[in-house]
Order: structure tokens, then C-alpha cells, then sequence
């Protein structure tokens, strides 16, 4: 799991073996031997790995699938997705929220405000997690 992990981390970022290697002070044969799963890598090596990518150290080992201690839940995303439709169904014409204006919002339009609202609202909810969450519930974030 951590050799697969690395590995996608490692393209995601757009880093070869070498260059990773040399921000971390090893060969890129030794990357190659945490990728493919025959060596595990130093405690202190997870932690820089970590801090690097940005994700957790549990990410990295498996241990979790969240990248982050701040990523939302399904119940957040529940919560997310019963604002945007309760500020759409107030946009209808018989709605509250109505602009009353000589023209309606097209469907087109509800759906880009909708994927709008959305992304705004989860970056939101991610940047009060990350800054409001006491140190004790972050685990192996630091």
C-alpha cells in the first residue's frame, strides 16, 4: 500500500525517482525500493514524505484513506449538498430567494451556480477543519 501510494504521489507532483531522491536525501534506487514494496522506509523518511506531499503520515502507510485530517466526511458532504439545494429551490420563481427579475435562471446556469457554491462552500469547510481542529484530534498531523 505505501509503495503504490508513494508512487502516485510521486507523479501527481510530477517527480521522478531522482528528484524526489534528492529532496530527501536518498538514491532514487532507494525510492525504487519503497515503490515496488522491498524496503520500508525510516520513520523520519514517512514524516518528510508526509510533509512534502501534504497528506498524512497514516495516508501514506494505508492506514487511513483521508489525505488529510481536515478532509470531509460523507456527512459533511451530505450537509454540503443540503445547502446548495435548499439555495436552489429558493431561486425557483415561487421561492423565497426569487430575484424577480424579468428573467429565470436556466438550467444551465442553476447547475453552474450549483458546482460553484459547492466548491466554495467544501473549501470553506476544509479551512475552518484545518484551523479550528485541536492538535489532539489530528492524528499524525502535526
Amino acid at each position: 500500500m505505501f509503495g503504490q501510494r508513494l508512487h502516485d504521489l510521486r507523479t501527481e507532483n510530477a517527480y521522478t525517482q531522482e528528484t524526489l531522491g534528492e529532496k530527501l536525501g536518498v538514491s532514487p534506487k532507494t525510492i525504487g525500493t519503497w515503490e515496488r514494496g522491498t524496503r520500508e522506509p525510516p520513520m523520519k523518511a514517512i514524516d518528510r514524505l508526509a510533509k512534502l506531499f501534504d497528506v498524512s503520515a497514516d495516508y501514506l502507510m494505508g492506514r487511513s484513506d483521508k489525505r488529510h485530517y481536515y478532509s470531509l466526511s460523507e456527512k459533511d458532504n451530505q450537509r454540503i449538498d443540503e445547502k446548495i439545494k435548499d439555495i436552489l429551490d429558493g431561486l425557483d420563481p415561487e421561492g423565497p430567494d426569487f430575484f424577480k427579475q424579468d428573467a429565470e435562471l436556466s438550467d444551465e446556469d442553476k447547475r453552474l451556480l450549483a458546482v460553484s457554491l459547492r466548491q466554495s462552500y467544501a473549501l470553506a469547510q476544509e479551512l475552518a477543519k484545518k484551523k479550528y481542529t485541536p492538535k489532539k484530534y489530528r492524528g499524525s498531523e502535526k
